[in-house]
């Protein structure tokens, strides 16, 4: 448009004599088809001359206004096609987990999440993180998970449970407060800075409170301390270490065949396969339970084995 504009204020210029403020207008008005009227009566030159510049700038003036409509029209639209699209997706969820906060802590948990096929739904406050949540292909909402309309768009209310990972102790209670009224059912996971902020989190009803620092220092002192208790359990973590072996839990479905049968019995007929732990109802968990303990439905199960055993075990459970 640059090229035109020029060649054509200096045609007007070098063949009709025109000054340069009328050279460029009428190069304007002749590109953009307004047709305001000639500045001055064209000779036979410069009638020539203007519909070569009518044929060549027209279209070049055509598709560059085509092009800059549908980078803006058309990528607004998509976006809100998509953003459509997203929020009626996390409007049919159903046990699905929300993330508040997509920092470093945030982004591992949800990976992690992502690797094991649970669904999750990111509550970002931060716009910036927007082209990131996108590369990641996360389902998302932007605003604080202060606000509770924020938490009502993320699904609180059919959600399985909820991670608050935002960086401040004082949000993290307040957001799990709302969280408890919105969904008194959800199960609450949640960061803590500091002991004064895991304590208000436990008093706020938060099942699993956690210090990210306590942790990380306490795995730092184990791995002094007994380095192949670590190593073992970095073995066996889901999605880390030896892919051939991981532990698992298993629910026993209350049309199971296995209900009524032994422990000793379920680990015989599972080769490489150890039930390590039995969760039954509100009871406390039961760690190393005895081989003649019979299986009820309900039962939740802590397996630990060989990959291929435990998914072969899951497919015994819900036969």
């Amino acid at each position: 448009m640059t090229g035109l504009l020029a060649v054509g204020t200096a045609g007007y210029m070098l063949i009709e004599r025109m000054s340069f403020i009328d050279a460029i207008y009428m190069t304007v008005i002749t590109i953009t088809t307004v047709g305001y009227g000639e500045v001055k009566h064209l000779d036979t030159a410069g009638r020539i001359f203007t519909m070569g510049l009518i044929f060549t700038g027209v279209g070049t003036a055509f598709y560059l206004f085509g092009s800059v409509t549908e980078a803006v029209v058309g990528g607004q639209l998509r976006e809100l096609f998509e953003r459509s699209a997203m929020k009626r997706k996390i409007q049919q969820l159903e046990n699905h987990v929300i993330l508040c906060g997509y920092g470093r802590f945030g982004q591992i948990v949800a990976e992690e999440l992502r690797r094991d096929g649970i669904v999750v739904v990111v509550v970002e406050s931060d716009s910036g993180k927007e082209p990131e949540l996108i590369r990641n292909d996360e389902l998302y909402v932007l605003g604080s998970a202060l606000n509770e309309g924020v938490l009502d768009q993320a699904g609180i209310g059919k959600a399985a449970d909820i991670v608050i990972a935002t960086a401040s102790d004082p949000d993290n209670v307040f957001i799990s407060l709302s969280a408890r009224s919105r969904n008194p059912h959800i199960r609450i996971h949640a960061r803590a800075e500091s002991e004064i902020g895991l304590k208000h989190l436990r008093l706020a009803g938060v099942e699993r409170a956690i210090s990210s620092y306590q942790w990380s220092a306490l795995r730092i002192a184990n791995a002094i301390a007994r380095p192949s208790v670590v190593d073992f359990l970095g073995l066996i973590l889901p999605g880390h270490g030896d892919e051939e072996i991981s532990i698992e839990e298993v629910v026993v479905p209350a049309y199971s065949d296995l209900i009524g049968k032994s422990i000793g019995e379920v680990e015989r007929a599972n080769e490489r396969v150890r039930l390590v732990a039995l969760k039954r109802g509100s009871e406390p968990i039961l760690l190393l339970p005895t081989s003649q303990t019979l299986l009820v439905a309900g039962d939740l199960l802590i397996a630990i084995g060989a990959r291929a055993s435990l998914s072969t075990l899951t497919t015994i459970l819900e036969r």
